[in-house]
This record gives structure tokens, sequence and C-alpha cells, in this order.
């Protein structure tokens, strides 16, 4: 989604000679689990001419730099280790950084990320800001300002994974997050630090609670005409040609909900209308973010091509489009 907030994880953002280094060209199949993106204007006024940045689950965060969204290239990491110093000492187990979400805000890019390892409830949600993506510019530093939720067993009903700013329009921050246990969760943020109020009410957002897994997480929410969309992902993400990943949706009319599918099922008792599925070439697509602009808007997610498995979960954009009842359309993706 364009996130500029004043627009609101993917952003569009107007800034003059945008130089990039050190960048290595990769094929239309490039590696890029849980994607955020955000898109910046080169010519200050058009959203004809982007770059196009996406930041992945990965060691230290790899950054990927587009200027169509079909060839994507490496040009970096957020972080030079693999997990931060003080993540890996709360989340011993943790070999590398999950799900980052970027957005852009008055003059910085805010990046959550989260830090656990598989089947874990021990997790916990970092926060990075840098005042530029350009990496040849003096004020190119990504400064972690630390921990912002965290999840324990006994001490919580959530998982501190898959977080998802949200800025509405009245200025007030949101970060959606969660995955299994209890559901999606959020909580109010105070947009001076990018975390919560202490003591503040986390709130519940969707859940399957009749499901064996209760398998949902990777919130995403954006605004539209008078709602507000929940983008999330059910069932299994990560086993390759088995992978049962999917997108569903549900949509509100106040940004903490209640969030119900098409049929009208509450969200938060397992409603959700599937957006988007795998199929014979594409399997377990899910994990999104939506970029809004002024040429369009797409869905980015990650997915597996039964052609190329080596590849693992690799990044993929789609075209979306909107009925006219308000219900989102995705379409067959352009990186093919």
């Amino acid at each position: 989604m364009i996130r500029i907030f004043g627009i609101l994880s993917c952003v569009l953002f107007c800034v003059l000679g945008l130089h990039l280094k050190n960048s290595v060209a990769q094929g239309p199949a490039i590696s890029g689990p849980d994607p955020t993106v955000i898109a910046i204007s080169r010519d200050n006024n058009s959203a004809n001419h982007c770059d196009y940045y996406a930041f992945v689950t990965g060691q230290g965060i790899p950054i990927l730099h587009s200027n169509d969204l079909k060839t994507w290239r490496v040009i970096g990491r957020v972080f030079n280790q693999a997990v931060p110093e003080w993540a890996r000492q709360e989340v011993p187990r943790s070999t590398g950084i999950w799900a980052p979400d970027v957005s852009y805000y008055q003059g910085r890019y805010y990046l959550y990320y989260a830090v656990s390892s598989f089947g874990s409830q021990r997790s916990v949600i970092g926060l990075a800001v840098n005042k530029t993506l350009d990496p040849a510019s003096p004020d190119y530093q990504w400064i972690d300002c630390g921990k912002v939720i965290e999840s324990s067993p006994g001490t919580c009903d959530f998982n501190a994974i898959d977080p998802a700013l949200f800025v509405d329009r009245d200025g007030k921050w949101y970060l959606f997050f969660g995955s299994f246990w209890s559901g999606i969760k959020a909580v109010e943020l105070v947009p001076e630090n990018g975390k919560p109020k202490p003591g503040d009410r986390i709130v519940s957002i969707a859940g399957r609670p009749d499901h064996p897994t209760h398998a949902i997480e990777a919130p995403f929410v954006v605004f539209r005409n008078g709602f507000y969309y929940l983008f999330a992902s059910w069932d299994r993400c990560c086993d390759g040609a088995e992978s049962d990943y999917k997108v569903v949706i549900g949509r509100a009319k106040h940004v903490l909900g209640p969030y119900v599918d098409r049929d009208g099922r509450p969200m938060l008792e397992g409603g959700g209308t599937v957006i988007l599925s795998g199929d014979q070439r594409w399997r377990g697509p899910g994990h999104n973010c939506v970029l809004m602009t002024e040429i369009g808007d797409w869905m980015i997610h990650h997915t597996y091509d039964m052609q190329n498995l080596d590849k693992h979960r690799i990044l993929q954009v789609r075209p979306l489009t909107w009925t006219d009842d308000g219900w989102p359309r995705v379409g067959p993706p352009i990186t093919e």
C-alpha cells in the first residue's frame, strides 16, 4: 500500500535524485518471504516513474529494489547482524528477522519487525527508523528503537509477530499483529515513539477459534471508500509444494472492527472471504501487503513456484481491483 500517512505500507513519497549502489541484478523470481513494499516517485509529481523498495523476512532484513514491480534487485540489509543483539538475547532460538512492515510519516520511515522461532510463543516486535532509503545519502542510517511488544507462554494469549502499522485519518496510530493462538490483535500506539502506551489495552480483531491450529496471521489494513479492510492469511505458509496458505478479507466501519466477510460472518468467529489461494503453478500465496497508487492498486505477497521450488518463497505482484460493492478482486501475477 502506499503508506504516506496522510495518504497511509507501501507509500507514495516524492523525492529527487535517488541513487542506488552495489545492486545485484536478479531475475523475475526472487526470494521474498513476507514482503512489505513502499513506492517513491522519482519526479516529484508522478506515480508513473517510481522506485519500489521491498523489505522481506531474512537475516538482517533483506532490502529489494525495483523500478517496474517485475524485476527486483537485492541492494542491502537493514541490520549488519542476523538479529539485533537485544532481540537475540530475548529470543535465543531466533536465527533471522520475520515479517517487516514499512511506512513513511512526516520525514521518517518506520520499519516494524518480528523476532521469533517456529512454533514458539516467545516473540518480540521491534522498530527501526530512518530518514531516507537512499544508501548514498549522509542521512541514511537505520536506528533501532528496540522492543515494542512481546509475548511469552503463560503471560498472554497471543503471539507477537507479523506487525503492520496503520495510521488512521484522525492521526491515531494502530499496530495490528498476531499469529495462531487467539488470533489477530491490535493496539493503539503513541505517535511520538511508535510504541504502545504503558498498560494500554490490546484488542482482539480476528481469529479461528474452531480451527484445529487456529491458523491465522499476517494482518494488513487499508481504508477505502468508508470501509477499513483487513487482509489476513490462513493455514500453512512454509511447506513448499504442500503449502495451502491463502489470503482472506473482511471489512468494518471502524478501525478496530468488528470485521465481517462478504457473507457477513464475523472474522472474530472464523469468518473471512478467500480472495487468493494456490493453484497448479503457484502454491501457498499469502502474507500480503497492499500498494495503492494513483495509477493502480497491487497486492504483493509471497508464493511457491512449482517450476522453481528451489527459489523457496518468492515475491509476487498482482493487480488489485474493486467490485462495484466494494470488495477487492485479485488478478493474475504480473511477474509471469
